[in-house]
């Protein structure tokens, strides 16, 4: 593990094409946009969440698109809605109600989200108390400071505990990138989460100063691609954090076009964490329907 190694200026290289290599217009990009908004993990994690906002997400979350434009784009019959809704713990059950037979997983953030840093018996106890209130998704979060320090054992064995603790849940573990301080921990750290059992390896709480960035992404990938290469295991990919407009939604799909292949652009193995990005993903989607931009405001998300 420690032998491991990234070349940053090769990374960064290749994450600068991305945005500027290719282009997806028109009818392309409608029906792009439509594939993103079904790997979105549609996302609430503020400190004045409240019951009545979870259930307008989970409103929003069954319809994404208003039923007009859904009509005028022609996909009324694909049953287009999002990947899952994402919440803090104490609204899993009133998230799983509301979502009752929709199919949308509820996925709740756990072990001491966002710094993960409360003892680990504590956060092993919050991953249980959400699977029995329905959770079928669990975003972990991982000690950082075994990345930083090297101890990879300690954190094989801290997503080991966790991945006890999920059952038959899928767990998605955050590796907080913007905390890790070098790509080379990021591969690192990659490859770990997916030896100890992740689903999905995911870059981050969206809380940290710098969040989800495609040098990252391009490193992450790669790992997967490698572990799959190696082991035959798929494992998922998720960014998260400051992911708000339609284009970086298609920067991150070219992504993983490029570095995984189409197997990869479905919602099993691929979501976004996002909430204002449906806002913008349909003002887009008006723009291709109508020739003009609406406002915000006339695509609420809650």
């Amino acid at each position: 593990m420690r032998a491991l190694r990234v070349n940053r200026s090769a990374v960064e290289r290749r994450a600068a094409t991305i945005p500027t290599r290719r282009t997806v217009k028109k009818e392309w990009q409608a029906a792009w946009l439509l594939r993103a908004i079904t790997c979105i993990d549609l996302t609430t994690l503020q400190g004045d969440d409240t019951t009545g906002n979870v259930l307008r997400l989970c409103a929003k979350a069954r319809r994404p698109v208003r039923h007009d434009l859904i009509e005028a784009l022609g996909a009324a019959d694909l049953g287009i809605k999002v990947g899952a809704v994402c919440v803090y713990h104490a609204f899993v059950s009133a998230a799983v109600k509301a979502l009752e037979g929709s199919g949308i997983p509820v996925a709740a953030v756990s072990t001491g989200f966002p710094a993960g840093l409360n003892p680990l018996p504590q956060r092993v106890d919050e991953i249980r108390a959400s699977v029995a209130a329905g959770a079928r998704e669990i975003d972990v979060v991982i000690t950082r400071a075994y990345a930083l320090t090297g101890d990879w054992e300690a954190l094989y064995d801290e997503i080991r505990a966790f991945r006890d603790a999920c059952g038959q849940a899928h767990m998605k573990v955050i590796l907080g990138t913007g905390d890790l301080a070098t790509l080379g921990n990021v591969a690192r750290a990659s490859q770990v989460a997916m030896m100890a059992g992740a689903d999905f390896i995911k870059t981050s709480t969206g809380k940290e100063p710098l969040n989800a960035t495609l040098p990252v992404g391009v490193v992450m990938t790669r790992q997967i691609r490698d572990y799959a290469e190696r082991t035959g295991h798929t494992v998922g990919f998720k960014p998260a954090g400051g992911i708000r407009k339609a284009k970086q939604a298609l920067d991150w799909l070219i992504l993983i076009k490029e570095e995984l292949g189409d197997r990869w652009l479905r919602n099993d193995l691929f979501r976004l964490g996002a909430s204002a990005l449906l806002t913008d993903i349909e003002r887009q989607l008006e723009h291709f329907v109508t020739g003009r931009y609406s406002a915000a405001h006339r695509h609420p998300m809650v």
